[in-house]
């Protein structure tokens, strides 16, 4: 199993020319705030779109990319910093210093890597073959939310070893919006722009200095295990065709080990002379075949007239790519491809509506949802093929789609809900998206997919979740008959990562297997995620023994401690035992980016019954006090991705994302109340180093949206939502035909406790609301106030059901 520790191992440019105006001081130095670098309205963003600020998590440990993509599109055009180490996941850190390139394909917020596809370079002067140093001389970066301090010292900036085919930049005159990037590369004098259709990508470069310029393509660029070490590529290509086009295809054998890439390249103007070259060494001919393949495009008269690449990418052949391009970009027309790509995003964006008098809570609230719609990304070419995870061509039927990048451990938790309400006409294909790999894959149900491969990272398989909370909720075109056998024969017969111990013995001895305990947490959840397809599909006996097994949890919680925590094979309790460490043995750790407080609370299906363990619901109370009161101190060897900590609730990981909200399920709900509020304001700022963690293809910022909504899904399969601490004065949902409103009266930062709350204008009474109610459309209203109401939700027919049932009456 790959986790994502691993990888911490190891015509605005020609009116300023025509104007006489210097382009190196032309660009305002606020980035995201939508102003021309004339001064005109060309950059104007307008609508809500102005509030997104995409260099939100592009410090720290964000792992965000600036750059030009669509609402999940299959193209991400963005610069590259650098293309080794964990805080070079998306390619791209605000601390670099210069820019490698602009590359086709990147990830959103991951912790662990691979893309940074055709890396295209202009340039002026000597041709130079490799990127040379970067500024930076550290490993990681630092962040405000570190949970563990830095193994590394944090070095300052020093003048590279080698400069290299590299720019050096500044960031007051990098500019991006959604669908739109531009930045000034000091050492060319050329102005680059970027912007992108669905499965295409257009730049626009402006050559400053008077003379020759060049283009570099390196097709060997791409995100690699550690520095000093090239990109794994096998059966790369590269072909000229005439003077203005260039294609080719590679295989990439890094985390998604084997994915498939094609592209095609056109010019707005022939280039004057091409070599290509194999291994640094120049080629004679017009195609080159090797691992380490790059072309160089030269120009006599750069600087005459801005020069226009057009890019269409494919998994499935050039050909592919080639009719990707033509058909979404067929004319050279950047502005219109910019502006189409504008208000795409502000359409998409603009499915919630919020009404707040904080300037700070629009742009992070935009600026999270924005990232909420970086992954899924398409994965199918405009005539329906694709690439499919057993890395065959397939053909989708008419008016489908196909998907990649689920970052399902992540996602299942609140990006996925989010999308039944503000996304639902997306949600079949998403979900059809999923069960086409699982029949296609020879590894079974997804658990982290990327283009066409199985990368295996993380634990668990929550596709399931995913699934059966479609079927659930009742969306239609998701056959449930048909995904149950998928999924049954890894719930009952596969070998796989633990579960024949889950399945014999209860729980995963953690002496026989790595990240045990969090293991038989995760698969217990899967048991009752799919005990609800079970049902669906009509298998009742099969759905009846998921839900007793996902009870297991209760085989690795020691009632005399309180914690969950490593088992041997024996039934022994391992030791020593800490429950801030990361396992009893240097083997291997007992816990999935967590330790046992994290863990200890990692039960979203059951809680009544667990409350019980720990000698019942007011002592299960007090240990969620303690999780948030007790120290912070953590082991040196804890992963980074512990962060955001309050005590030891870890906001930057997502084994903690639900747990504010089980107050709800004591009866104390005032508490889910002032701890989602303070949540909200404290580990969210609209800068680059604003988030608390990897941003995780959007789960984080999806915690976000949904607890500034006042809701959160502790237990996706249930369809239902907890209330939390509503941060909008007001807000609109379109769905489809009908519109959720959620407003608050008597809101503001010092009244994050709800008094009484309404929906469509009769009173709730309830702290819970289902997916149902919802999904009608109608007023959801929260009075709000500085001091609680600690009756509100405390009555045990109030309380959120689980399990299926009310508070009180557990089965």
């Amino acid at each position: 199993m790959v986790t994502r520790r691993r990888f911490l191992q190891g015509a605005v440019a020609a009116a300023l020319l025509g104007n006489g105006l210097n382009p190196f001081t032309g660009i305002p130095a606020a980035r995201a705030a939508g102003a021309s670098p004339a001064g005109g309205a060309a950059d104007a963003v307008t609508g809500v779109s102005r509030y997104v600020d995409v260099f939100v998590g592009t410090g720290g440990h964000g792992h965000t990319y600036p750059g030009a993509t669509m609402p999940f599109g299959m193209v991400q055009l963005s610069p590259d910093t650098y293309n080794a180490q964990w805080d070079a996941c998306s390619g791209y850190h605000e601390g670099d210093g210069s820019i490698m390139g602009f590359s086709h394909t990147h990830l959103s917020g991951t912790g662990a890597s691979d893309m940074l596809d055709v890396l295209v370079m202009p340039g002026t002067g000597p041709v130079q073959l490799k990127p040379g140093d970067r500024e930076y001389k550290g490993v990681n970066y630092r962040s405000r939310y570190d949970g563990v301090p830095p193994t590394n010292d944090a070095p300052t900036a020093s003048n590279p070893i080698e400069r290299g085919y590299r720019s050096r930049y500044d960031r007051a005159d990098e500019h991006a919006v959604p669908g739109y990037y531009r930045v000034l590369l000091k050492d060319y004098g050329v102005l680059a722009e970027l912007t992108a259709t669905q499965r295409a990508g257009i730049h626009r470069y402006t050559f400053h200095n008077k003379g020759e310029g060049h283009l570099l393509i390196d097709f060997a660029h791409g995100y690699r295990d550690e520095p000093g070490k090239p990109t794994k590529v096998s059966d790369a290509t590269l072909r000229l065709v005439g003077k203005d086009t260039l294609v080719g295809g590679r295989r990439v054998h890094q985390w998604a080990n084997g994915r498939y890439l094609y592209f095609a390249m056109k010019l707005s103007r022939p280039f004057d002379q091409a070599t290509l070259y194999s291994g640094d060494a120049p080629l004679a001919t017009g195609e080159a075949k090797g691992n380490d393949l790059k072309a160089v495009l030269h120009f006599k008269d750069a600087h005459k007239a801005p020069l226009l690449v057009k890019v269409g990418i494919s998994a499935v052949d050039v050909e592919g790519a080639l009719r990707n391009l033509d058909a979404e970009i067929a004319e050279w027309d950047f502005d219109g491809v910019r502006h189409a790509a504008a208000e795409s995003w502000e359409h998409e964006l603009s499915r919630i509506q919020i009404e707040t008098p904080s300037d700070d809570v629009r742009r992070i609230f935009y600026s999270s949802l924005y990232h909420t719609m970086m992954a899924p990304t398409l994965f199918s070419d405009v005539d329906g093929r694709y690439r499919g995870m057993d890395l065959a061509v397939h053909q989708l039927s008419e008016g489908a789609h196909n998907y990649s990048t689920y970052s399902l451990w992540d996602t299942y938790r609140a990006l996925h809900p989010l999308y039944t309400l503000y996304q639902p006409e997306r949600v079949p294909d998403l979900v059809n998206g999923l069960l086409r790999m699982a029949a296609e894959s020879p590894d079974g149900p997804p658990v982290w997919p990327l283009q066409g491969v199985e990368t295996g990272c993380m634990i668990g398989y929550h596709s399931a979740v995913v699934v059966s909370e479609a079927v659930a909720k009742g969306f239609p075109g998701i056959d449930a008959k048909q995904a149950w056998p998928l999924f049954r024969k890894r719930a009952f017969e596969d070998d796989y990562r633990g579960l024949p111990f889950y399945r014999k013995q209860g729980y995963i001895p953690s002496d026989k297997e790595g990240e045990a305990v969090s293991k038989t947490l995760e698969y217990a959840y899967d048991d009752w995620a799919l005990s609800h397809l079970a049902d669906a599909a009509g298998a009742t006996e099969d759905a009846k023994k998921l839900r007793e097994r996902s009870r297991n949890y209760r085989n690795v919680f020691d009632k005399k401690l309180t914690f969950v925590r490593p088992r041997g094979s024996d039934g022994k309790w391992l030791e020593p035992f800490d429950p801030r460490g990361m396992g009893h043995s240097k083997q291997w750790r007992d816990f999935t980016e967590s330790n046992a407080w994290q863990a200890t609370f990692l039960n979203q299906h059951d809680v009544y019954h667990y409350a019980e363990l720990f000698g019942g619901e007011p002592a299960f109370e007090h240990k969620l006090d303690e999780l948030f009161h007790t120290s912070s101190a953590l082991p040196a060897d804890a992963p980074p991705d512990i962060a955001g900590m309050v005590g030891q609730y870890a906001h930057g990981n997502e084994p903690s994302h639900h747990v504010a909200y089980l107050y709800a399920y004591t009866g104390a709900h005032h508490k889910t109340q002032a701890r989602v509020r303070s949540l909200l304001t404290t580990m969210y700022k609209a800068e680059p180093d604003g988030l608390a963690g990897n941003e995780d293809c959007g789960q984080i910022s999806a915690w976000y949206v949904m607890s500034a909504l006042g809701l959160y899904a502790v237990d996706p399969v249930s369809t239902h939502y907890v209330f939390g601490s509503p941060l909008l004065d007001r807000a609109e949902i379109r769905m489809d035909d009908k519109r959720l409103v959620v407003e608050t009266h008597g809101n503001g930062p010092d009244a994050p406790y709800i008094q009484s709350v309404s929906w469509n204008g009769q009173p709730w009474s309830k702290s819970w609301i289902s997916h149902a109610e919802l999904a009608k459309g109608g007023t959801l209203s929260f009075q709000m106030s500085s001091t609680p109401n600690k009756a509100f939700g405390a009555a045990p027919a109030d309380r959120p059901p689980s399990f299926g049932n009310v508070a009180g009456k557990i089965a």
